[in-house]
């Protein structure tokens, strides 16, 4: 489903979408609170997005490729919800990346909003998710102004700082 923001263009997700994702995903910047660090290679992008087009398929929703409206072609970022298994259960998962010439505009919040929205009135879920590192503070702000609530403190990062999770149910 495509969908748009006053600013945001949101399509799914497609491979063509390859080399922008790990021009976001593979940039250190973008990075800066993944555990995991950024993306080693395309061939790692090639698996991380074949495994978002196959829950798409599976599930009917995934994420979308982010680009303004007024520059289509131009992607800058990707999020959406995705079905998540973490050691403390299945989530419905509200994630998202931007590159850096997208930062501090508010588009986060434009696209977490839409995603939001879309979560609960089109796909009818109960209930989604937001995990953030605790030291990310920009993103945090974004899932509060979305109405998620803190929910909890986990580990789930041998070794690293703990995550958060926030949570909001359909009203």
């Amino acid at each position: 489903m495509h969908l748009q923001t006053e600013r945001l263009s949101l399509r799914p997700a497609a491979a063509s979408d390859l080399d922008a994702l790990y021009r976001i995903y593979g940039d250190p910047a973008t990075n800066t609170f993944n555990p995991a660090g950024p993306h080693p290679n395309i061939e790692h992008s090639r698996r991380i997005l074949a495994g978002w087009l196959a829950h798409r398929d599976a599930h009917g929703f995934g994420n979308w490729a982010f680009s303004l409206r007024e520059t289509p072609e131009r992607i800058i970022g990707f999020g959406g919800l995705r079905i998540v298994e973490y050691p403390f259960g299945t989530v419905n998962n509200l994630g998202y990346r931007f590159a850096p010439e997208a930062w501090g505009k508010g588009l986060a919040t434009e696209f977490a909003l839409a995603a939001v929205d879309y979560a609960f009135t089109t796909l009818r879920l109960e209930e989604i998710v937001g995990i953030v590192r605790k030291n990310h503070l920009a993103s945090q702000k974004v899932l509060l102004k979305c109405g998620l609530k803190l929910f909890r403190e986990i580990d789930d990062v041998p070794g690293a700082e703990p995550s958060l999770i926030f949570i909001r149910h359909r009203c």
